[in-house]
């Protein structure tokens, strides 16, 4: 039987991650093959406070991190705040963070934001998970 090989993206993909975890390095750093190769992904985890629930902060969020290219997730939590992490160039990331989550979706009243590193996989597009 015939299986047709995968996207070489794909393939370069689970070589890095393969090296990477043998390597030690993180999942997110193995995960950051990009189509120019010319800069390591930015990989963080973001804490959004204010009035950020309720207002569609969720669904914009997926909207502008995949116009961005950028993988990773969202979701609420309990305590009222927004968490997203997001990968990617490095200049996308920091756009999405300091620009566009910064100010959210209409409606939206961001009073807060802390941006940690991220060392886990980020996942292979970007999507909204479950309130935590």
């Amino acid at each position: 039987m015939f299986y047709p090989s995968p996207p070489t993206n794909t393939l370069r993909l689970t070589l890095a991650a393969a090296v990477a975890t043998s390597s030690g390095r993180s999942m997110c750093a193995a995960a950051s093959v990009s189509s120019s190769d010319s800069q390591p992904a930015k990989c963080v985890r973001v804490e959004i406070k204010g009035r950020v629930q309720g207002v569609f902060f969720r669904d914009w969020t997926v909207e502008n991190a995949r116009d961005l290219g950028l993988r990773g997730w969202v979701r609420n939590r309990r305590d009222g705040s927004v968490e997203a992490v997001f990968s990617g160039d490095p200049d996308a990331v920091r756009d999405m963070v300091e620009r566009r989550c910064r100010s959210g979706p209409p409606y939206s009243s961001v009073t807060g934001i802390a941006s940690f590193p991220w060392d886990e996989d980020p996942g292979q597009d970007f999507q909204r998970k479950p309130t935590v």
